[in-house]
């Protein structure tokens, strides 16, 4: 399995913003975030398919997150703006090379997490 190394969660008010960084050793099919709170599912909140360079966000935070990569760094990044309480969870970095759709959640290699809380 591949390290994937998440970096930049934290602590922060209703409101405000964090960056959320994933350092990998290589590009895979499929890489997004995901999120998990207590007592919840699993939740996509951002993929990239990379081949084609499409983005999906789950509907909790079109408009607010934004998720992007920068290859020389090998780095994806996931900005948070106007943070909500609801966004409290612990956030996953992952990826996966089958070439398929990459709107589920089976990714073959996940990093560690970093754990964001937002207070209202």
């Amino acid at each position: 399995q591949v390290p994937l190394v998440e970096s930049g969660g934290g602590s922060v008010q209703a409101g405000g913003s964090l960056r959320l960084s994933c350092v990998y050793t290589y590009s895979r099919y499929c890489m997004g975030w995901f999120r998990q709170a207590p007592g919840k599912e699993r939740e996509g909140v951002a993929l990239i398919r990379t081949f084609w360079g499409t983005i999906d966000y789950a509907d909790s935070v079109k408009g607010r997150f934004t998720i992007s990569r920068d290859n020389a760094k090998n780095t994806l990044n996931l900005q948070m703006n106007n943070l909500k309480p609801e966004d409290t969870a612990m956030y996953y970095c992952a990826a996966d090379p089958t070439k398929r759709p990459c709107n589920h959640d089976k990714y073959s290699d996940w990093g560690q997490g970093t754990q964001v809380t937002v207070s209202s």
